[in-house]
């Protein structure tokens, strides 16, 4: 009796340190019913926008005429892009925007972060999902004339001119997605490395290729520099906040039920304190 109270005594007051010999722990919570109605709100009011885009109405000749007209009336950051139009960049931009949606296959080799690829994922869709409702809404119910819309030159046929496409200057989607997919990357690779000595170069790619992208997209007259500003900003922070809103709370110090057989054969029950970093 002397062994087993004794025994139960210093149960209550053992910290047992954990951490080193754990499988790396998540910082991230995913909860099935509220991040299942946030992804799948994103993903249907996606298809929304989507509809209503489609459904937009061309505009007459007579517009495309008044809008030339007005160009002066452009404000002094966009200006200088009026009339842009490259086949060639618009190409190119493809590029770094494929390379943006791929970035999180890099944490798939990352030791701390491999083994919750299922919990990433969902937060990768959820993310997507948030910066395409948001834009394809703006599109749907904002018209802006694109740069290559001002093309007077000839390069741009008159049927692409007044297509409904051509309205959809503001803002981004490119831009949007990439920066979102990138700083998505950066975020949830330091935040499961907060020592790494690489951090640097990640939020650096993480920077480069969102704006890779839109020096191409502006060079293409797809978009004005201001359409770009805000789908770089719009993507980036809910590239990083989705995972940032996911954090799991600090729990420095638990207490947790014990139980077991001693050395000497005795069976005892007890709590203890845990310390978890």
């Amino acid at each position: 009796m002397i062994m087993k109270k004794t025994i139960l005594t210093f149960l209550v007051l053992l910290i047992s340190i954990s951490g080193f010999s754990q499988t790396k722990q998540s910082p991230y919570e995913w909860d099935w019913v509220r991040d299942g109605i946030w992804t799948g709100a994103g993903i249907g009011t996606s298809g929304l926008g989507l509809y209503f885009i489609t459904e937009k109405d061309d505009i007459t000749e007579a517009e495309l005429n008044s809008i030339i007209a007005d160009q002066d009336n452009i404000n002094f950051l966009d200006r200088w892009a009026v009339g842009n139009h490259s086949e060639n960049a618009n190409s190119i931009s493809d590029i770094p925007f494929a390379v943006s949606f791929a970035s999180p296959l890099v944490l798939l080799f990352d030791d701390e972060a491999n083994e919750h690829t299922g919990q990433i994922a969902g937060l990768y869709i959820e993310s997507l999902a948030t910066t395409a409702s948001l834009y394809t809404m703006t599109a749907a119910f904002v018209n802006r004339s694109r740069p290559y819309v001002y093309d007077e030159s000839g390069d741009t046929s008159l049927a692409r001119r007044i297509s409904n496409n051509g309205q959809r200057s503001f803002y981004s989607g490119h831009v949007a997605a990439a920066a979102t997919a990138t700083f998505f990357t950066a975020k949830v690779y330091s935040d499961f490395n907060p020592d790494s000595n690489g951090k640097f170069w990640v939020w650096a790619g993480a920077a480069a290729i969102p704006a890779t992208v839109g020096y191409f997209r502006l060079e293409a007259g797809q978009h004005f520099l201001t359409d770009v500003l805000l789908g770089y900003g719009l993507g980036a922070l809910t590239g990083y906040f989705v995972p940032e809103l996911h954090k799991t709370k600090d729990k420095a110090i638990e207490v947790v039920p014990s139980a077991g057989m001693s050395a000497t054969g005795d069976f005892y029950k007890g709590i203890g304190l845990q310390m978890t970093f």
